[in-house]
């Protein structure tokens, strides 16, 4: 009401008495709900209408040229939309020229102010380049239209102008003319190029989600196998991929690349298996032919352009410095995805990229962030500079790169700019609204100080649609050279830096709330530690490590991608999916389990079989231990060489020492002496010491004690004859004679010589084989089962 009696200048009198029956109601509303002991209903059950000056929606769907020389024709289309329950009489649709704008806040408050306000808002350009509605029923729209030539916009010295599309009407509560609804948008007018034109850095980043499974079928080709197909979606023409290659081809950009994606597209160039939805089984990939087109324009649309690779996989650099790096081993992922990434880019592209550039989630860093960011020999950090504040209180957006110590440099995008295309560009009017709104603030930057020329970047979210895509790129398109000219990322890095800029890193308390909450949690790089432990004791056995260790590997590295931040569920499948497969694989490599033994005899031998269900062969040390020596040693450990898809005995011999039951254990190990699966015992039940060895030690006892028993009873014959005959020298002779004659008994000779009895010691018995069939565990052995 207020704006139409600014219109009218006074008010008549059916409007005041409106006016003052509506007050009458109001004030009575209070008291009549107190009597009636009525709550009021909710604000958000209430019905409500537009009125005044946004009683009818305007939306500027197209404008064009969007930075218009003198010239030109300038040309706006739109929509008006009655939200009224009424019908608007003499309608017509008209352009306003406000004032310039004074500065970069001011572009943000305009923008987001609503309604009409005389003064504020300009006044309409001559009707003759208006565009008559009429009649305007409740609810109904209508399209328009307007052109008119720039010089009779009148404008005046360079800057951004306030550029307005009104609907002007009468209600039939207000019948005479009024400002019914407005959009507001800016007109960038340069007359000329800029003395010192910004220079602008503007990445363009071709990263996706992770598609490729750690799982490879058992071919020699070992076809990967992916979660979905969406890559070929995006990959197949107007899909998201396939526009940013073809938008990007023609302008003034860096392509950031994430490594990843290029490796999965030469996958999919090839032939491969896409997981069924319900998770079993899979079914042959059909992207061959998107993902070679793809491939094949993206080199070359990178020629002559700066390419900039990230760490194979976009690691999250912020949940590395919050929650990995005190998980040991984390921080190494990160040195391995930084060298894959140049030889990935160099093998599929044929480009030698940048490989010193780190990019944190929406260029928030902190002093965490950048020493982790800068540990696998990234020396420029791309941050934002609504993280890396301004303290100094300058008049003008100052040069993006800064020194933050240490020889690194953070080059900090400008938050504004960068962030402007993250809406819902599908509707004509936000990507038309976003697009002015992103040259005026790239015009206004330049006009903060004419006579500084300074770098300027902009670092846009990591997956544009290809809604915003296309708005990117119509805004780059628009800026024509007047007041900017392009600019690599490597030169932005090495441009002087402004002296009045910040330089202070903030702290780790400083980063936002809500990027910390969507961060990987430390479970997750646990997680990711033991799969990689289960790799590095899995491939010292293997042969062919390229077809285990080069999947896996790059398995473990996409689980610390960017991308999981928004599929935290997602993740955590693909962390245990990822360690399931993996146990799996190294469990086909075991030993077999083995029954209880029984052994016949004091020597035989044992067999522990290994069996490979792999399709490569490997190699492994076999132990075998007693855990009673005393009793029964076995052989010593033996290597093994099992080929693949076979199993391979191994025989160790054995020596028994006593019968009776001794627990034997098997263990695998690593040819560098790491155990390998789980120990396996068995029960080896010696038996027939007793009827064999025993019994020949006791013939042997037997002997010793005839022998002795014959000594002692001759040279107490011999002693008696020497008393009787008196001691003489014959009967000597004779005794010593007869102790002659008693040497026919081999034996006895020899005992009398020595003076000592030394058995003799019987050779070791041969097992006892005539009651037990030979098996197939070798002879002189049972298997008990």
């Amino acid at each position: 009401m207020a704006d139409a009696a600014d219109l009218r200048g006074t008010t008549s009198a059916r409007a005041r008495r409106w006016l003052r029956r509506t007050a009458a109601l109001l004030a009575a509303a209070p008291m009549l709900a107190g009597l009636a002991q009525i709550p009021a209903a909710p604000a958000a059950h209430a019905e409500s209408k537009a009125t005044g000056s946004r009683s009818v929606d305007v939306s500027i769907t197209s404008l064009t040229p969007t930075a218009p020389k003198k010239s030109d024709t300038l040309t706006v289309s739109g929509t008006v939309t009655n939200d009224t329950k009424g019908t608007v009489s003499g309608a017509r649709v008209g352009l306003r020229v406000g004032p310039t704008m004074n500065g970069r806040s001011a572009i943000d408050t305009t923008a987001h102010r609503t309604g009409y306000t005389e003064g504020l808002d300009g006044t309409e350009i001559d009707r003759k380049y208006a565009k008559k509605i009429g009649k305007l029923p409740a609810g109904t729209s209508r399209d328009f239209s307007l052109s008119i030539p720039v010089d009779q916009l009148h404008l005046g010295e360079n800057g951004v102008y306030q550029l307005g599309v009104s609907l002007t009407g009468g209600t039939s509560h207000q019948p005479w003319p009024q400002v019914l609804g407005i959009e507001r948008t800016f007109l960038p007018w340069q007359s000329g190029p800029s003395q010192k034109k910004s220079q602008l850095t503007y990445l363009w980043p071709l990263i996706s989600a992770t598609h490729v499974t750690a799982r490879t079928d058992n071919d020699e080709d070992r076809t990967p196998i992916f979660r979905d197909d969406r890559l070929a979606k995006e990959l197949a023409p107007g899909g998201r991929l396939q526009q940013m290659v073809a938008l990007g081809k023609n302008l003034p950009i860096t392509w950031v690349i994430d490594p990843d994606l290029l490796a999965t597209v030469d996958a999919m160039t090839k032939n491969y298996e896409v997981q069924n939805p319900s998770g079993k089984g899979t079914r042959a990939g059909h992207g061959q032919t998107v993902a070679k087109q793809w491939l094949d324009a993206l080199q070359k649309a990178v020629e002559g352009k700066q390419v900039v690779a990230l760490p194979f996989a976009d690691p999250d650099l912020a949940s590395l410095a919050h929650r990995g790096k005190n998980v040991t081993g984390a921080l190494s992922h990160l040195q391995g995805a930084t060298e894959l990434a140049s030889t990935t880019v160099e093998t599929i592209l044929g480009v030698r990229p940048r490989t010193d550039f780190a990019w944190p989630v929406e260029g928030a860093v902190d002093s965490s962030i950048v020493d982790v960011a800068t540990s696998a020999g990234a020396h420029n950090v791309i941050a934002r500079s609504d993280s890396l504040r301004e303290t100094g209180g300058l008049s003008y957006t100052p040069t993006a790169a800064r020194q933050i110590g240490g020889g690194n440099t953070a080059v900090v995008s400008d938050a504004r700019l960068s962030t402007a295309f993250t809406g819902d560009m599908s509707k004509a009017e936000n990507s038309t609204l976003a697009i002015q709104r992103f040259l005026a603030q790239s015009q206004m930057i330049n006009l903060q100080a004419p006579d500084k020329q300074r770098s300027i970047v902009v670092a846009p979210q990591r997956t544009p649609t290809t809604s915003q895509a296309q708005a990117m790129a119509a805004a780059l398109e628009g800026l024509s050279g007047q007041w900017t000219q392009p600019l690599s990322l490597g030169q932005a890095a090495k441009a002087k830096p402004d002296p009045n800029a910040t330089q202070r890193v903030p702290s780790a308390r400083s980063y936002p709330r809500a990027l910390r909450a969507r961060e990987l949690p430390i479970e997750a790089f646990n997680s990711i530690q033991e799969t990689q432990k289960t790799l590095d004791n899995f491939e010292p056995i293997l042969t062919a490590k390229y077809r285990v260790v080069t999947p896996f590997g790059n398995a473990i590295r996409r689980e610390m991608s960017t991308s999981w931040r928004s599929e935290a569920q997602n993740a955590t499948g693909f962390r245990h999916d990822v360690q399931t497969y993996l146990s799996g694989l190294t469990n086909k490599v075991r030993l077999v389990p083995k029954s209880n033994m029984t052994l016949s005899g004091r020597s035989a031998t044992v067999p522990v079989t290994v069996q490979n269900n792999l399709v490569q062969s490997v190699e492994l040390r076999l132990v075998l231990r007693s855990q009673q020596g005393n009793r029964l040693a076995v052989g010593d450990p033996q290597l093994v060489n099992v080929e693949g898809g076979h199993s391979q005995s191994v025989k160790f011999g054995t020596t028994a020492n006593a019968n009776g039951p001794v627990w034997v254990s098997a263990q695998l190990y690593t040819p560098d002496g790491q155990p390998y699966g789980d120990e396996m015992m068995f029960e080896v039940n010696v038996t027939e010491i007793t009827s064999t060895v025993i019994l020949v030690i006791a013939g042997g006892v037997l002997l010793l004690v005839l022998a002795g028993v014959r000594i002692y009873i001759q040279r107490k014959r011999a002693a008696a004859r020497g008393g009787e005959d008196g001691g003489d020298g014959e009967d000597a002779e004779e005794a010593h004679g007869q102790d002659e004659d008693d040497s026919e008994a081999p034996e006895t000779d020899r005992c009398d010589r020595a003076h000592t009895l030394v058995p003799e010691q019987p050779s070791d018995p041969e097992p006892d084989t005539g009651s037990q069939s030979a098996g197939p565990s070798g002879p002189g052995e049972k298997v008990d089962h």
